[in-house]
């Protein structure tokens, strides 16, 4: 794949529809991991561990299992019940094995008229795991793919890759099988266009940045202090949309097993909250961003 470099302010207007500002986008990760691997590498069952004791992947990591494992009991239900009150559509990614063994989680994005993007087999296999076996990685994708097609009843449209995790093939893979967008890239307010050896693909950058694990695990901040960057982002963007004529887009990237406990939730509906307040914001599908920039991307980025 490959992409030009270039300076957000020398590139064309960008002008959403109905005269928004910026595209604001809540990312739901609905994700999946094997309690054990068939290794004795160091594996993260459920993820970056909370607990530092890295175990092998062949022994159980009751801690760091359960502690994500929270997300799907509990944190998920309390941020879909936060979207439904604040009547706020989320734009969730899923592992195909969500689906496969959590089928309650899958379908609740679904029967809500949200939309679902691809988002790896399962969350602790990576596509780096197979660089140099395009092979391997298209049959992970395909099989993605393949669950997602028969849960959900079409074909799916984005791909997220597990912790981002892709590879320089996989662009090109995704839009050999019919795919829009893709979220791997996350260096732009805007999205834009990759070249890949089976056609174009629009970028839809997602945020490590803008993340709930990212401030409040790593970096520790306050559930308010989470609060004030969102609204803080987004008034930022709001300002230099307007002062530049040129629409941005915000990607907040949420984990049901961080923002979904009981003392950090107020700080997703507070952001919610603030944010429909703001005439500017389009609360877009991620498929609308990128199908409407496929359609108006002439003269954006030469």
């Amino acid at each position: 794949m490959k992409y030009p470099f270039s300076p957000i302010s020398k590139r064309g207007p960008l002008k959403w529809p109905e005269g928004k500002q910026v595209a604001l986008i809540l990312t739901l990760n609905l994700e999946t991991w094997d309690m054990v691997k068939d290794t004795t590498k160091p594996y993260y069952a459920g993820g970056p561990p909370i607990l530092p004791d890295i175990l092998p992947g062949n022994v159980a990591d009751f801690p760091n299992f359960t502690w994500r494992e929270y997300g799907q009991r509990v944190g998920i239900w309390r941020l879909f019940e936060a979207f439904d009150k604040a009547k706020v559509p989320a734009s969730c990614t899923i592992n195909a094995k969500t689906a496969l063994v959590l089928p309650e989680i899958a379908r609740a994005p679904a029967e809500r008229g949200w939309e679902v993007l691809a988002h790896n087999y399962e969350q602790g296999e990576l596509l780096t795991e197979y660089a140099g076996n395009p092979a391997k990685e298209r049959e992970i994708v395909e099989n993605t793919l393949k669950v997602y097609q028969e849960f959900y009843g079409k074909p799916a449209r984005g791909w997220l890759s597990s912790s981002l995790r892709g590879t320089p093939n996989t662009p090109g893979i995704l839009k050999e099988h019919g795919l829009l967008f893709y979220c791997d890239l996350m260096n732009d307010d805007q999205p834009y266009m990759i070249e890949t050896p089976k056609g174009p693909l629009v970028s839809v950058p997602y945020s490590n940045e803008i993340n709930d694990f990212t401030l409040l695990t790593r970096r520790n901040h306050t559930t308010d202090e989470f609060r004030d960057i969102l609204k803080e982002e987004l008034s930022e963007l709001l300002r230099e949309a307007t002062d530049s004529g040129s629409g941005r887009m915000m990607n907040v990237g949420l984990h049901p097993h961080v923002s979904g406990r009981a003392y950090r939730v107020r700080a997703i509906r507070e952001f919610l909250a603030f944010a429909k307040t703001l005439p500017g914001v389009w609360f877009p599908k991620r498929e609308e961003v990128a199908a409407w920039y496929a359609e108006n991307h002439a003269g954006h980025i030469k």
